[in-house]
């Protein structure tokens, strides 16, 4: 027989779960590992990624970016970047911009910018994005000059190469856990697809087979507010027994 103090107990623990980030409005883990000057990771970034920002679908998109791409680290800690040590410096101070403003909606629009110099071959202009995003330039400048910039390159280094499977082009874009490999065009149909809520206008007439292949898979795609409230009403029967 269930206790009686049950029903008193059980908005108690979901409150106190509700404290955690599985009680927090759940987004798509949406990760993109690229390199600077890349004009496949470019064009992406700029006419494809960029379109999130507009359409809503950003809203249930946790989106992160991951500048390295197809870098090589040697036995002493040196990196070398495949278009040379433009890239290797644009790599890093993208990844300074990210470390600095976390939110993607504070540092896409200079990646956004930067990545368009990229298509047009005016990268050397780089730093006129400050202005025309109204980030503020010396962070980043120290960030990149005090060498954290490079630590944080070493950082995404090691993350792209322990992707299994390992990424074999850039942009390599991940939904959900899911690598996407030649599918990633189609990467807001993937998002719609596994978010559970209620899903941006942008989503609707997304192609449905996307939506099949993904739960055909089999992979665990709970959403963690199931998970919390199992979990609670699991955690007050223990305590009403």
């Amino acid at each position: 027989m269930a206790s009686p103090t049950l029903p008193l107990l059980l908005p108690l623990v979901l409150v106190l779960l509700c404290l955690s980030p599985a009680c927090a409005a759940w987004r798509v883990p949406v990760s993109v590992y690229y390199e600077t000057l890349c004009p496949f990771c470019s064009g992406f970034v700029v006419n494809d990624l960029a379109r999130i920002f507009h359409n809503g679908v950003s809203s249930i998109a946790d989106l992160r970016l991951v500048p390295f791409g197809n870098g090589r680290v040697s036995a002493d800690g040196s990196i070398t970047c495949q278009h040379g040590e433009d890239e290797c410096q644009l790599n890093a101070i993208e990844a300074c911009v990210i470390r600095l403003w976390p939110n993607a909606q504070q540092h896409f629009p200079f990646i956004q910018c930067v990545e368009h110099l990229a298509l047009t071959r005016n990268w050397d202009a780089w730093q006129s994005c400050f202005q025309e995003t109204g980030l503020a330039s010396q962070p980043v400048i120290d960030c990149y000059n005090s060498g954290y910039g490079r630590q944080l390159e070493l950082q995404n280094a090691a993350e792209t190469n322990a992707l299994q499977p390992p990424h074999q082009f850039v942009p390599w874009v991940v939904v959900n856990g899911k690598p996407l490999g030649e599918d990633y065009m189609n990467f807001e149909a993937y998002i719609c697809s596994v978010y559970d809520g209620e899903l941006p206008e942008a989503c609707k007439g997304k192609h449905l087979a996307i939506a099949e292949h993904t739960k055909a898979s089999g992979g665990d795609k709970r959403n963690p507010h199931e998970v919390a409230i199992a979990l609670a009403i699991g955690i007050a029967l223990w305590l009403g027994s």
